[in-house]
C-alpha cells in the first residue's frame, strides 16, 4: 500500500446517518488508551490527522478517512473510558453497533489490544461483539516497544487465550514509535480490500474476514 493522499471525509455522531460510501472500509476498534489514533496516523503517514491525546476518550465519533480515493479507514470511538457517563457509553455502543451491522462496505475490523497486559473484560466483550456482528476481528497488539523482545511470543499467546480467538487469526505486534508491524497491517488491508490481486494462501491464515451474508 502506498499512501498518496488522505482526508478526514465524514464525521458521524450519535444522531448522524451513516455515509453511503462507494469504497471498501476497514474499521479500527480498541480501548480509549490503546493507541488507536497513533496507529491510524502511522498507517496514513501523518503525524496528527487522527487526534491523539493524553486524555482517554478523545474519539467520540465515527471518523471516516478517505485513503487515495480507494478505501476508508474508519476510527471507532474508544471504549472502557470510566469518566464517561453510562448513558453516553450506551449511546456510543448503539452507534458502533449500527455501523457494524449496517455498513455495506465494511470489509474487516481490526481490534487493538495493549500487548503489555492481559485483555480486559471490555476487550473480551468487544471481541465477542464484533464476532456477533459477522466479522472475525484481526488483532493488532499495540505498544510493542514497551516490552522486551523475549516477552513478545508469551504475550501474544496470552492475548489469544484470553480472547479465545479462532485458529489462524492474525495477531500483529505493532509499535507507533518505530512503525514495526505497519507493513504487515498494510498487507492484510490490501488483501481484504482487493488492492492487490493475489491468490496465494498465507500460511496459518485459514479464516475468512468478510462479513457474513454480504
Amino acid at each position: 500500500m502506498k499512501i498518496k493522499n488522505v482526508s478526514l471525509e465524514t464525521v458521524c455522531g450519535i444522531t448522524s446517518g451513516l455515509p453511503d460510501n462507494k469504497y471498501p472500509e476497514v474499521a479500527f476498534a480498541g480501548k480509549s488508551n490503546v493507541g488507536k489514533s497513533s496507529l491510524i496516523n502511522a498507517l496514513m503517514n501523518r503525524k496528527s490527522l487522527a487526534r491523539t491525546s493524553a486524555q482517554p476518550g478523545k474519539t467520540q465519533t465515527i471518523n471516516f478517512y478517505n485513503i487515495n480515493n480507494e478505501l476508508y479507514f474508519v476510527d471507532l470511538p474508544g471504549y472502557g473510558y470510566a469518566r464517561v457517563s453510562k448513558e453516553t457509553k450506551e449511546k456510543w455502543g448503539s452507534m458502533v453497533e449500527r455501523y457494524l451491522r449496517k455498513s455495506k462496505q465494511l470489509r474487516a475490523v481490526f481490534l487493538l489490544i495493549d500487548i503489555r497486559h492481559e485483555p480486559s473484560a471490555n476487550d473480551v466483550d468487544m471481541y465477542a461483539w464484533i464476532v456477533n456482528s459477522g466479522f472475525d476481528p484481526i488483532i493488532i497488539a499495540t505498544k510493542l516497544d514497551k516490552i522486551n523482545r523475549s516477552q513478545i511470543d508469551k504475550n501474544i499467546k496470552m492475548i489469544r487465550k484470553k480472547l479465545c480467538v479462532k485458529p489462524g487469526t492474525p495477531v500483529i505486534p505493532f509499535s507507533a514509535l518505530n512503525k514495526q508491524g505497519r507493513d504487515e497491517i498494510y498487507d492484510v488491508i490490501d488483501r481484504l480490500t482487493g488492492e492487490e490481486d493475489t491468490e496465494e494462501e498465507i500460511p496459518g491464515d485459514d479464516i475468512t474476514f468478510s462479513k457474513e451474508n454480504k
